[in-house]
């Protein structure tokens, strides 16, 4: 340990500081336990017995960088140093109480004993000392490097009002678990459930934060697995619990959909880090709770679950805070089009079958196929290796139609603007109608995409409709999904 301190950019930097404004300092907090655990971190926590503020005052001065910037949060009592990379926070120590009613503390100086007392969990009570008398000396209080090696998330005192204090900390434990690999001890665990009820007084921000963390881990459904067990997912997700459950009638079953829905996210991630992909595997089957029906021939269905899915998808994104802009509409829309990819191989595959769903995935093509090679989840050994095989001849085939047709850039090359000011039409049922018209030929593959043919063609459907054309129109320059 230090040796690691002394011989990094940072921290002599620190040590010198504290020196000279005469206040103990420690890295405290994550730093440490993943320089424990191996694991590279570029953020640190530094935790003084005096003016936190003061001390990255001192060492932005000490730095002499260019580079520092130093960032002072007054409000809260503690500032930010960034410089080469890396990113310093600095608080004083101090020791808390709460409300009943809030996760805002009451904050009093204290000493370093107080400041290791309010953290969260024992590995990330583990300080290390900046000191000139005990440099790289490691304070344990509570045997969190026994916890490191024994894989445990443990609270450093009672569990019950560690999280009854700061009911977000449930959550964090069960990120930190999923994110390590790490068991919780059964008395913590023991304490989050009894104390569940209380996420009730955690903002929506703060519960989607964690939320997004745990999506992020190689195995999501780990965390997934804990929050329903400790009956915190109930109170935050009741919908993905909803999906909980295997009824059978007359010897007819269904797959539990909530262990599905894991397994599907577990399996997109494998192949994807894009967090609105694992949002499109959580939420894939969401509607099916709504949709299952009964029929004594054929047995349980789910007819229309992916429509009802997609529009359920902008609420849920709204009760999350999640952005409402081009990652919902992409999660609205890999859960609308997850079944047809699936339906393309077993039914058989027609160019304008491709057609449709490569230009209704557009830019979202390859995640949607990587959402649909994850919903195969069937302990069927072979029925698995024959859909997969079925979703390498449709992605081959739509790799030879997106050469010929160039299809991720697909537009109509007549517009509704067109089709209006060749008929002197306002914005009517009537334009998109035609519109739709000639896009659909196009799709089907009986219309060229080019002026040649798309201009006569809505002429003559335009006629169809009674629209007599009052203008003429010139050939537009070619689009670069029209160019050779």
């Amino acid at each position: 340990m230090t040796e690691h301190l002394k011989n990094h950019p940072v921290f002599p930097i620190i040590a010198r500081s504290a020196a000279e404004l005469n206040v103990p300092a420690y890295v405290i907090g994550g730093y440490v336990r993943d320089l424990l655990l191996n694991r590279p971190s570029k953020d640190i926590d530094i935790v003084c017995v005096g003016s936190g503020i003061a001390l990255a005052e001192q060492v932005a001065k000490n730095a002499g960088s260019e580079h520092v910037s130093l960032a002072v949060y007054k409000n809260f009592g503690t500032a930010q140093v960034k410089f080469d990379g890396w990113e310093v926070e600095f608080v004083g120590a101090r020791k808390e109480s709460y409300r009943s009613d809030s996760r805002k503390p009451v904050v009093e100086d204290g000493t370093l004993e107080d400041d290791q007392n309010r953290r969260d969990f024992t590995i990330n009570a583990l300080a290390l000392s900046l000191n000139s008398n005990d440099f790289g000396a490691l304070i344990d209080p509570f045997d969190g490097q026994t916890d490191l090696r024994r894989k445990i998330i443990r609270t450093p005192l009672d569990p019950a009002i560690t999280f009854s204090d700061d009911p977000l900390r449930m959550l964090r434990a069960i990120r930190f678990a999923t994110q390590l690999n790490f068991d919780i001890d059964p008395d913590t665990f023991t304490g989050l459930e009894q104390t569940a009820p209380r996420i009730e007084i955690i903002s929506q921000e703060r519960i989607t934060d964690e939320l997004n963390k745990i999506l992020r881990t190689p195995t999501p459904s780990y965390g997934f697995k804990l929050l329903e067990i400790a009956g915190l997912l109930n109170l935050i997700f009741p919908d993905f619990v909803a999906l909980k459950g295997a009824e059978q009638i007359d010897g007819k079953g269904h797959k539990d959909n909530f262990y599905h829905t894991l397994q599907v996210l577990d399996n997109v991630c494998r192949t994807s880090d894009d967090l609105w992909v694992r949002w499109a595997a959580v939420l894939h089957d969401i509607a099916k709770p709504a949709t299952k029906r009964f029929h004594p021939k054929i047995g349980w269905t789910f007819h229309g679950h992916e429509e009802m899915g997609a529009r359920m998808v902008p609420t849920i994104f709204r009760k999350f805070r999640l952005p409402l802009g081009e990652e919902m509409r992409k999660v609205q829309k890999l859960v609308r089009l997850h079944l047809r990819p699936i339906a393309l191989a077993k039914d058989g595959i027609t160019d304008s079958a491709l057609r449709r769903v490569m230009v209704e995935a557009g830019d979202d093509l390859d995640d949607l196929m990587r959402l649909c090679r994850a919903d195969i989840t069937s302990k069927d050994g072979n029925r698995v290796k024959r859909y997969l095989a079925n979703f390498d001849k449709v992605e081959a085939l739509m790799k030879e139609v997106e050469e010929r047709d160039q299809l991720r850039q697909f537009q109509p090359i007549i517009t509704g603007e067109m089709i209006m000011d060749v008929f002197d039409l306002g914005p009517s049922k009537e334009v998109g109608q035609l519109k739709n018209t000639i896009r659909e030929a196009i799709l089907e593959g009986t219309l060229p995409n080019d002026w040649a043919h798309a201009y006569p063609f809505m002429l003559e459907a335009g006629a169809a409709l009674g629209f007599q054309p009052v203008k003429e129109l010139t050939p537009p320059a070619p689009r670069k999904d029209q160019e050779s």
